[in-house]
């Protein structure tokens, strides 16, 4: 049963740092490392929106509004996916959800909340 569980939210001041962790169980090694992992949020009252994501090659994606403050990693082995968040601002809060898309299927896990507030 794959099983995708997100951590490291919390409450940080504007210009502070987290650093989410998606930490997955499930998956064949194989398959982990071929599919594009992701990040996405969703603050209150808004919709979903994709926040970074990386390739089976490393390549990454970000949307507009984090380039350059956030970075989005994984760790094959571990079989974990890791977002860096730098620089925050308050319209960073929402809740933060990891997922997976292999070639079949679309995972998510359960969200985070990141908070951003003095």
């Amino acid at each position: 049963q794959v099983k995708l569980v997100e951590s490291g939210g919390g409450l940080v001041q504007p210009g502070g740092s987290l650093r989410l962790t998606c930490a997955t169980s499930g998956f064949i090694l194989s398959v982990f490392s071929s599919s594009r992992l992701a990040w996405y949020r969703q603050a209150s009252g808004k919709q979903r929106e994709l926040v970074a994501e990386i390739t089976n090659t490393r390549d990454t994606n970000y949307a507009d509004s984090v380039k350059g403050r956030f970075t989005v990693s994984k760790d094959n082995s571990r079989k974990r996916v890791y977002l860096q968040m730098d620089s925050l601002k308050p319209e960073d809060t929402a809740v933060y959800y990891c997922n997976i898309q292999d070639q079949y299927n679309q995972y998510w896990g359960q969200g985070t909340q990141v908070t951003v507030s003095s």
